[in-house]
């Protein structure tokens, strides 16, 4: 292996790093891209294996380091190797594809095949194993950038697409150059362009308002201690939430809780239940509160309760996708071979079966209340689904999260991220609330307001806007990530036939 390629490939996977937050250099990703894409051309298959994998560890070991904060360098490193893998055998597939197409020279075709194993790539590994992970994805490292409008058109897998196209213009203009082409400097115009004209991307900011408080509460103690805090955690809920009653505004629709607020199952638990209804009672709204469920079962249930009036029966929402090695553990006998961490996890959480809407109606008229819990925020099919069947009121899409075990660590940015991302795809406003931070909220254009800080008690009433309709992204759904695969395949397929002919090997 040249170590020259390595270089490159390691250099292109730590830019890409700093794309997100805390860095946040959203102009790193496409720089990554390129130096990556400049480590693959006319290299040997094995070669661009190493490289891949090189690139992976630079980009996901810091990026996902809050992953092992308090369990460890183990998982933290299992799971930026697994992330790693991916972006691996998408550079040693890029690069068989590439030779036998520029051998036939066929350039342009070779270099379209590194945006389109970009978003092959996030797709494969958002998916797979255990129903994927998709955090660390390139769009979501665009929040700040022109970039983050293709989302409103193409979704998550658009902006991607974007970013790598710009990263690939950056590397042709690179290679062209340097064997001094005079058409050499079209690729780097191409490559501005793009950013500019992405940037120009109408989105829409107008909707009827609604006036939203997101309660904070904190944690007496960061970590995994935390599930030991439980009804210190409900207690610091329920005092900032009365405090808020005092001089909670007029036209106050609805009152947000984090997930996990409630540990101690206010079903089953008088005590509990006693807390919430005297809350609901002062704050005289809606209150929609996390709250883990015991139940069905040996399992347990993370649930999103909405209680709409002191006496009521909570309604609830129950993840539909926990998350492995968290809130389950899969193959526990297997992976306690590795490490006695998963039998932290001491019970296991069950998906839930349906997706989740909440009709209200507020002094300015009906409205729907979308629930999303924690990493659900990453997952492009999930929250598609559960914003377009969400009715016709227009609705508000909530995010419900407890960043309290990845301490100040830049987990809650990176999530926070995402879900600007989110609302730019939906075209929804997005309230987002954590136990510890961050809380805020996002406009339908992806502009935050409110935001909170790590570790703080805090109370954040805003007037996010409500819509109705679907963007062009949620028409299409998952035809931009079918484009990916089909087109990728054929070029799959041309390169094979173009083996055939005599090329470098």
């Amino acid at each position: 292996m040249p170590l020259a390629r390595l270089v490159l490939a390691v250099g292109g996977g730590y830019l890409v790093g700093l794309a997100f937050p805390g860095a946040n250099l959203w102009w790193a990703a496409p720089l990554g891209v390129a130096l990556l894409g400049l480590a693959g051309w006319r290299a040997r298959p094995a070669n661009g294996l190493v490289a891949g994998l090189g690139a992976g560890l630079a980009y996901f070991a810091p990026v996902l380091s809050w992953a092992g904060t308090y369990v460890g360098d183990l998982p933290w490193l299992a799971l930026a190797t697994v992330e790693s893998l991916y972006v691996a055998v998408m550079v040693w597939l890029t690069v068989l594809i590439q030779r036998p197409l520029i051998a036939a020279g066929r350039n342009g075709l070779a270099w379209a095949v590194v945006p389109l194993g970009w978003v092959v790539e996030e797709l494969a590994r958002s998916t797979t194993p255990y129903g994927g992970f998709p955090w660390a994805r390139l769009a979501f490292s665009q929040a700040d950038s022109p970039l983050a409008r293709v989302a409103a058109y193409a979704g998550a897998p658009g902006v991607t697409f974007a970013v790598a196209l710009v990263g690939t213009l950056l590397a042709g203009a690179v290679v062209a150059l340097a064997g001094r082409r005079p058409t050499g400097a079209i690729p780097l115009v191409a490559a501005v362009a793009v950013v500019v004209l992405a940037g120009l991307i109408w989105l829409p900011t107008g909707g009827r308002p609604v006036t939203v408080a997101l309660v904070q509460g904190n944690v007496p103690q960061a970590g995994l201690a935390f599930n030991a805090q439980r009804r210190a955690v409900l207690d610091d809920h329920v005092r900032e939430t009365l405090a808020l009653a005092a001089h909670r505004p007029a036209d106050l629709a609805l009152v947000v809780w984090p997930e996990n607020a409630s540990d101690i199952d206010p079903i089953a638990n008088a005590d509990a239940a006693a807390e919430i209804r005297k809350v609901v009672t002062a704050i005289k709204v809606p209150l929609l509160l996390g709250a883990v469920i015991d139940g069905p079962g040996r399992y347990l249930s993370n649930t999103s309760l909405l209680y709409r009036t002191p006496t009521s029966t909570p309604e609830r929402y129950v993840k539909q996708h926990p998350v492995p090695f968290a809130e389950y553990i899969p193959d526990r006998s297997f992976f306690r071979r590795f490490s006695d961490k998963v039998d932290l996890v001491r019970r296991d959480f069950i998906a839930g079966g349906s997706r989740g809407e909440f009709h209200l109606t507020g002094p300015a008229g009906p409205f729907t209340v979308v629930p999303t819990i924690c990493f659900e925020i990453a997952y492009d099919g999930l929250v598609r689904d559960e914003v377009t069947h969400a009715g016709p009121d227009p609705s508000l899409l909530v995010v419900q999260t407890n960043n309290a075990t990845f301490g100040r660590t830049d987990e809650a940015a990176q999530q926070f991220a995402i879900s600007r991302i989110r609302a730019i795809e939906h075209g929804r406003s997005v309230a987002e609330v954590s136990t510890v931070g961050i809380t805020g909220f996002v406009a339908p254009d992806g502009t935050a307001s409110g935001r909170t800080r790590l570790f703080t008690a805090a109370q954040v009433v805003g007037r996010p806007v409500l819509r109705t309709g679907i963007t062009l992204a949620d028409r299409l759904g998952g035809i931009p990530d079918a484009v990916a695969v089909g087109v990728l395949a054929f070029l799959a397929i041309g390169a094979a036939i173009a083996r055939r002919r005599p090329g470098p090997r």
